[in-house]
């Protein structure tokens, strides 16, 4: 049987807005994944759109919110070099993989959703029907994207995102280019959440969403699961 093969697209914008807080890509919500991936025998690629370092959100580095697998990730020398030489979006092709995974942090607000070549890669997996997974706001990467009828990907499509309400504990409302929440159900998205910062994974078709990085987890096992069948129905998982 042949290895499964996902690609991981990663923001490639380490600045918050107009302020000098630094951001980037929540860590946990790489490695969890990229473990449970890897353990399954999978080929992973990394891309991002400027292709290169993808910086990390420093707070996700903390020792607050460290936990063994961040920390098995950053000690990892395959990792490291994986995410210090990304490749660039446009060199990368949907019907090279069997799915695509968009994790978040506050980067994604800011270089998913005005990416061309992004939105022709995510706009082909759906087209050639792959599986699509994305946590927290890395959903963000769906907002542009359009069907065969030129109509909102998302709409009428069940999915989670990052909420307003987690927003606004993170004290960001303001600072984020927009709210994912709003934006979402104003294309038309049946946008559902659990409480925050609490693992709620939505699966609507071919596409697997994850409300925040509690999340992570879960959406990559559904993930594995889901390319043996893809499933026929909508589907909430809450822990």
């Amino acid at each position: 049987m042949a290895p499964i093969k996902i690609l991981i697209i990663a923001t490639s914008h380490g600045q918050m807005g107009n302020t000098n807080r630094k951001t980037g890509l929540w860590l946990e919500e790489i490695a969890v994944p990229y473990y449970i991936f890897k353990d399954a025998g999978a080929i992973l690629t990394l891309a991002s759109p400027g292709g290169g370092l993808v910086p990390l959100d420093p707070k996700s580095e903390s020792i607050i919110v460290s936990n063994s697998t961040t920390r098995r990730l950053l000690k990892d020398p395959e990792t490291i070099t994986l995410m210090e030489n990304s490749f660039i979006l446009d060199t990368q092709k949907a019907e090279d993989f069997d799915l695509v995974f968009l994790p978040g942090g506050h980067g994604p607000m800011w270089d998913f959703c005005d990416n061309r070549p992004l939105k022709q890669l995510l706009e082909d997996f759906n087209r050639l029907d792959r599986l699509i997974g994305a946590v927290s706001h890395g959903v963000a990467g769906l907002v542009p994207l359009e069907n065969k009828l030129g109509e909102p990907l998302v709409k009428g499509r069940r999915l989670t995102a990052f909420s307003n309400s987690e927003e606004g504990v993170s004290g960001l409302t303001d600072v984020v280019p927009f709210l994912l929440e709003s934006a979402l159900v104003s294309l038309g998205a049946s946008y559902t959440k659990s409480q925050d910062f609490v693992s709620y994974v939505v699966i609507d078709r071919n596409i697997v969403t994850g409300q925040n990085s509690a999340s992570a987890k879960e959406v990559a096992r559904k993930l594995l699961v889901s390319l043996k069948e893809l499933p026929k129905k909508a589907e909430v998982v809450t822990y």
